[in-house]
């Protein structure tokens, strides 16, 4: 007690003026904490966005400048003749990558398939029909959830050259614009005719 015999202690006003700025304080801790949660959540998200872009541009860049032919075009993506594994000079279903777009040009993939042999076609825009239509297929998800993807060839397929790939991609709550640009290093144009259609070795193909 004190000499005039009152007992120490906080009055209602200190105890009030305490717990607010108690509460000011944590406030500012807790806004604090979130925004570096979501700071770390952004930076995370761009990490996995960058490591997307780099894994497809190797992939589609290695894809394009060793395959053989970019010999059909859709709205929904590139027929890519891989390579001519048994040397047959034909297009043969296990050598064919199809490069999607998707019907909503929001994702970036392969479409491979499997099988020995196809058909014979010299008009080389039939074979990604009857591929999706007969011949079971596996797909790779290079950038599953972009969007805006375009395929812009120098001309059109089969006497494609190069290829630039755009696509939009949002990485901590921002889009981006990106580009892969890939050139043919080994294009089969002597098994076309002046027609673009697909030749044998020795002769036409019907």
């Amino acid at each position: 007690m004190t000499d005039d015999g009152r007992q120490n202690g906080f009055t209602l006003a200190e105890l009030l003026m305490a717990m607010v700025i108690t509460s000011i304080i944590l406030g500012a801790v807790a806004t604090l904490a979130y925004a570096m949660g979501v700071a770390n959540d952004a930076g995370n998200d761009t990490t996995y966005k960058q490591a997307q872009v780099r894994y497809a541009t190797l992939r589609i860049s290695e894809l394009i400048r060793n395959c053989r032919l970019i010999f059909s075009g859709t709205t929904e993506g590139l027929g890519i003749w891989r390579a001519d594994n048994n040397g047959n000079g034909q297009v043969d279903a296990n050598e064919v990558v199809f490069l999607s777009k998707g019907s909503g040009g929001n994702c970036l993939r392969f479409i491979e398939f499997s099988g020995a042999s196809l058909p014979v076609y010299s008009d080389l825009t039939a074979i990604i029909p009857y591929l999706f239509s007969a011949v079971p297929n596996r797909t790779t998800n290079l950038i599953p959830e972009c969007s805006n993807v375009q395929f812009v060839p120098d001309v059109s397929p089969p006497w494609t050259r190069s290829v630039s790939v755009f696509f939009d991609l949002q990485e901590g709550g921002i889009t981006h614009r990106y580009q892969i640009k890939a050139t043919l290093r080994a294009w089969a144009g002597h098994l076309l005719n002046e027609a673009g259609l697909l030749v044998s070795g020795d002769d036409d193909e019907n």
